[in-house]
């Protein structure tokens, strides 16, 4: 089940809401909602939820075991024993296949696969739960001793298939003590309800207009139609992606939970170091929190420290060679930067900085979306004029002329213009006697519009997957 499916718009989620609301006693809410991450995660493959419990519950005895013995090795023996099954599982689930291909390729060997299907979500909830055991082990937060909050925490379903990562301290208090006010309801709706644009508006829209650029045959493709299919695949990994994001923080707000943000506009960055402080801010933190700092961070072995944390991010993606590429290019371009590209950066004009980061991110993209490493350097090569079909071409120009109020209104999406305009528009009002009144007519007809939009658009089409379930 997906957040931007008809079945959780109008029956899950309003259902898991009046059951929650109905129940007073928070004890009770916990176990609704515990009930409901399970039946949500249960809906594709309920037999990973076996798995999901078993992971749940043998970090819940780790930590409990941490927080008993912290003057003693018992301490250090449950945290390595967490990190050995954490990442043992992810391991054999995620990256078994990808480990005897590439054995089988090496020494000409036969190793079958195995059959089974990538667990979703299981790259979040285990990077999830290694963070709390190794919290707990650091003193940096105390063991949750019921286990059913504990669960509560890592099956959470707004955030359990694909984030964003959240860490246990981030809504250990609110586990156990939350309120829920009316503007805080109002916040989450509104967030909600932007998400589910930004995916089904958007991010959907952008996916089926670059399929064909980004499917055909190479040979028939431009240069200008290469850029044309990279350009939306971008728009649509942002849309999908944060949409997300946005939609998971505000079902929490609406049951009164606050997950950090994950995305700050990160296409309006001007270098990628910036740009990954601004993407995907929760995977960027686990890192520099538990492998970079502990490794050493910027004090001893720098650059190895970035190399091993940028393979590692690139083979979080996925258990592909494409991946591995994806992580280490932005690792190499992260280092020139720090070493030999900042002081430049700097001093030339900011919109030239801007276009280097888009250029860089783009051609990222494509490594990202092909598992072909060789049709990945193909395209590329479209892109910058070899190979190909000519410059531009009449599907080029179809593109571009049926769709350019949509290039016009995702461009605008990707940076805060909307916010900045909203805050302008504010202002400007501030002494008008009616300014309130006309906001809280607004929002609520805004929102009733864009799932209006929404569901027609859902209703009428097949295209609605999503990106990042995969990982």
């Amino acid at each position: 089940m997906v957040f931007s499916s008809l079945i959780f718009l109008y029956l899950f989620l309003p259902l898991n809401l009046l059951l929650y609301f109905l129940c007073k006693n928070l004890n009770y809410r916990n176990v609704i909602l515990v009930l409901f991450s399970l039946a949500f995660y249960a809906w594709g493959e309920p037999v990973w939820v076996i798995l999901l419990i078993f992971s749940a519950a043998f970090d819940y005895v780790h930590g409990l075991i941490i927080e008993r013995n912290r003057e003693n090795w018992k301490a250090k023996a449950a945290l390595v024993s967490s990190m050995v099954l954490n990442l043992t599982l992810l391991g054999f689930f995620k990256y078994s296949n990808f480990l005897t291909q590439n054995i089988n390729v090496l020494f000409g060997t036969n190793i079958p696969s195995n059959d089974f299907h990538l667990p979703i979500g299981i790259s979040f909830y285990t990077f999830q739960t290694i963070s709390y055991v190794v919290d707990v082990y650091r003193n940096e937060t105390k063991a949750q001793t019921s286990f059913m909050k504990f669960l509560l925490f890592v099956s959470l379903f707004h955030q359990l298939v694909a984030g964003p990562i959240v860490r246990y301290n981030d809504i250990a208090r609110e586990i156990d003590d939350r309120h829920i006010t009316i503007p805080e309801m109002y916040s989450g709706i509104n967030r909600f309800v932007s998400g589910l644009g930004k995916k089904v508006l958007l991010a959907n829209t952008a996916g089926e207009i670059a399929q064909p650029f980004l499917n055909g045959d190479l040979q028939q493709l431009s240069t200008a139609g290469a850029w044309i299919g990279i350009i939306l695949y971008s728009f649509q990994i942002y849309f999908d992606f944060s949409g997300y994001s946005d939609m998971a923080i505000g079902m929490g707000k609406m049951i009164g939970f606050h997950y950090k943000e994950n995305f700050n506009y990160p296409y309006v960055s001007k270098t990628v170091t910036e740009f990954w402080r601004r993407w995907h801010i929760s995977l960027g933190s686990f890192f520099r929190d538990y492998v970079y700092i502990p490794l050493g961070g910027n004090r001893s072995h720098h650059i190895r420290n970035l190399i091993i944390v940028w393979f590692l991010t690139g083979l979080w993606h996925g258990a592909s060679w494409n991946f591995v590429i994806w992580g280490m290019f932005y690792g190499i371009i992260i280092i020139l930067e720090k070493k030999l590209l900042s002081k430049l950066l700097r001093k030339i004009p900011a919109f030239i900085s801007h276009i280097y980061l888009l250029l860089v991110v783009m051609v990222a993209w494509v490594f990202f979306y092909f598992t072909d490493i060789r049709k990945a350097i193909g395209y590329i090569g479209v892109m910058f004029g070899i190979g190909g079909n000519g410059f531009y071409s009449i599907q080029d120009s179809m593109t571009i002329l049926n769709n350019g109020v949509f290039f016009i209104i995702a461009a605008l999406g990707c940076t805060p213009v909307i916010p900045v305009l909203n805050n302008w528009i504010r202002s400007r009002m501030k002494n008008w006697k009616y300014r309130e009144l006309v906001f809280d007519i607004c929002h609520p007809a805004v929102n009733v519009i864009l799932i209006l939009l929404c569901t027609a658009f859902l209703v009428g089409r097949t295209y609605n997957p999503f990106l990042y379930f995969r990982f």
